[in-house]
């Protein structure tokens, strides 16, 4: 897989499991970040790319330090020899 494919991935997981844990809905989230729930979706599922922006505007809603949306497993090793 892209690394960076994986990384949307990771990413969208860790802004579902925070907004789980916050018992926050989607329509909440749109309702914080401005940014529908459909578009809100496609970054849980991975299939949009997070701006810095973004991030920020979810951290922000989240209640969290943006790189607690990075706390997972990556292991980099296996992209070393990409260029």
């Amino acid at each position: 897989m892209d690394p960076q494919k994986e990384l949307q991935i990771l990413i969208g997981q860790r802004i579902s499991e925070i907004r789980a844990r916050n018992k926050q809905t989607q329509q909440d989230l749109e309702f914080l970040t401005g940014i529908d729930v459909a578009e809100i979706s496609k970054y849980e599922k991975g299939k949009r790319n997070l701006t810095l922006k973004t991030m920020i505007k979810f951290a922000a809603a989240l209640q969290i330090h943006p790189r607690e949306l990075f706390d997972f497993d990556f292991n980099i090793e296996k992209y070393k020899t990409l260029n």
